[in-house]
């Protein structure tokens, strides 16, 4: 059963579609003790970072997150409050991973032969993959992004992705993961990214 962590945020229906097709049970809840005996956990995300803290700390699930011991997957917010701060809101995140995340600039992109448009939306592909999480996908699989800020490169990147300069597509610490990208709007791409997911 993947525990799908309900803490006031959108995008809960899409994930809860996305693992239906792959034939994974799954339940929505903000209980830490239904959540608990879940095999997996989700953190998805919609929204600003300083909001989706303030549902956090106010359900009392800001802590207990940190102590799941099974693979716990976030995805776009839902990694973005994983790291340690965000620009958006000056927010004190979780701190899981050491990460910072930034407002993504409106670089110049040479190869666009123009300045990159944010928020960044659409297909993108991923490099310097390194995790079990991409298993089977071959070089530079494309994903599906939704997002203005991001979060740096640093070593517990697992992969990464250029859209006017390289950031974190993905990361990961022990039984932590998250995915920048949308893996439940990402085709058969992101299928098998959440069906690796659920062999870790």
């Amino acid at each position: 059963m993947v525990g799908i962590v309900d803490y006031g945020t959108g995008n809960l229906k899409s994930v809860q579609n996305a693992l239906g097709r792959i034939g994974a049970e799954n339940i929505v809840s903000s209980d830490f003790d239904t959540l608990t005996k879940c095999s997996h956990i989700i953190l998805p995300g919609v929204g600003s970072a300083g909001w989706a803290m303030e549902n956090l700390v106010a359900s009392g699930l800001a802590n207990l997150i940190k102590e799941f011991a099974q693979p716990v997957m976030g995805i776009c917010l839902g990694m973005q409050i994983m790291c340690s701060y965000s620009e958006e809101d000056n927010t004190e995140c979780l701190g899981i991973f050491p990460n910072s995340v930034k407002k993504m600039g409106n670089s110049y992109d040479g190869s666009n032969k123009g300045y990159i448009k944010i928020p960044h939306v659409g297909w993108n592909n991923l490099t310097s993959m390194e995790s079990s999480l991409f298993n089977g996908l071959g070089e530079a699989p494309y994903v599906y992004f939704v997002h203005s800020y991001c979060a740096e490169v640093n070593e517990r990147t697992i992969a990464k992705c250029y859209y006017g300069s390289d950031f974190s597509a993905a990361i990961g610490y022990r039984n932590f993961v998250g995915c920048q990208f949308h893996p439940e709007k990402s085709g058969y791409v992101g299928e098998r990214i959440l069906k690796n997911f659920l062999k870790m």
